[in-house]
């Protein structure tokens, strides 16, 4: 039986490319595509999450969700995603719209309609999904596990303490990690494990469709950011490795810790404070991965893109 899921993210290059993975992995049922602020405003991720499902050309419904944290002001990523939030390479023209339902409520209603059996892949701030539990507090012992891309064991990438998705709403962040729902966290210290050097471009290229092209232009361009600011030959691929882990848990590790979120006001705001050594004796709220088969990973990445063949939607 196919694995019931909820894709939230905030596209953003490395979210289309875990959109694409998704829609071509029969492992999954996708039961809805949500979307957040986050990389870029709402109404770009949205836009930029319509354009994906046109590429996959999947009937999949599109709901749009929160345009703001739930207390401080939003963030953004432009000059990591462009202004759009997918620079680089042609956008088609979506033909289908989002659905008039809050991506909160759709999560709320699809988590009571199938108890126990949906697992929420957040790649993006956590806030449809706080909402979801605020609205609802029910549904947090019926949702199946919740597979974030966010935070870190150690550094931020948008300050010195903090990844982007987890100091773009860290009050959202502390309610998904204290709401007891199973939770396993995938952040920086795995995902720079999983770098696309040009060799790993060229492989999604030599696919020789119209969506292997997509994706290697995508990650030219989102990996001219990693050069500057790491020296890095390519970029980091984050919220890919959540559907990976689902797909193939075997080619990664990972570690019951307790994470805490830093709500405060100072240089550490928003990091995700992970006891590594169990030295609080607080017992896990997460599995957090520690290890990525890059190869691996990659070779799943090229495989499923290449399911795509024939012309894409224009």
């Amino acid at each position: 039986m196919p694995l019931n899921v909820i894709l939230d993210g905030d596209p953003g290059h490395d979210d289309a490319v875990n959109l694409l993975l998704a829609l071509a992995s029969p492992e999954l049922r996708v039961l809805g595509l949500t979307t957040v602020f986050g990389n870029v405003g709402v109404e770009r991720t949205t836009h930029n999450t319509l354009v994906v499902r046109e590429l996959a050309r999947a009937d999949v419904p599109v709901y749009r969700g929160a345009d703001r944290p739930l207390v401080a002001g939003p963030i953004s990523a432009e000059l990591v995603h462009g202004e759009s939030g997918l620079d680089g390479p042609h956008l088609p023209t979506p033909s289908r719209n989002v659905e008039a339902e809050h991506a909160a409520h759709f999560i709320i209603h699809a988590v009571r309609e199938q108890p126990g059996d949906v697992t929420l892949v957040p790649t993006g701030p956590l806030t449809n999904v706080a909402l979801a539990l605020r609205l609802a507090p029910d549904i947090a012992p019926l949702i199946r596990r919740i597979v974030w891309m966010g935070g870190s064991t150690d550094t931020g990438n948008w300050t010195p303490a903090a990844e982007f998705n987890a100091l773009a709403d860290p009050h959202a962040a502390h309610i998904v990690f204290t709401s007891g729902v199973p939770l396993t966290m995938i952040g920086l210290n795995a995902s720079h494990q999983a770098i696309a050097h040009p060799a790993r471009v060229a492989a999604f290229r030599a696919l020789a469709t119209p969506v292997g092209e997509f994706v290697a232009v995508l990650l030219e361009f989102f990996a001219e950011h990693h050069r500057v600011r790491y020296g890095w030959d390519g970029g980091a691929l984050h919220d890919p490795l959540t559907v990976a882990w689902l797909l193939r848990p075997e080619l990664f590790r990972t570690r019951p810790m307790h994470v805490e979120i830093d709500l405060t006001g100072g240089p550490s705001r928003g990091r995700t404070v992970a006891d590594v050594w169990g030295v609080t004796g607080k017992a896990p709220n997460a599995e957090v991965m520690t290890e990525v088969d890059a190869d691996g990973f990659f070779g799943l990445l090229v495989e499923r893109v290449g399911r795509y063949g024939g012309p894409a939607r224009t």
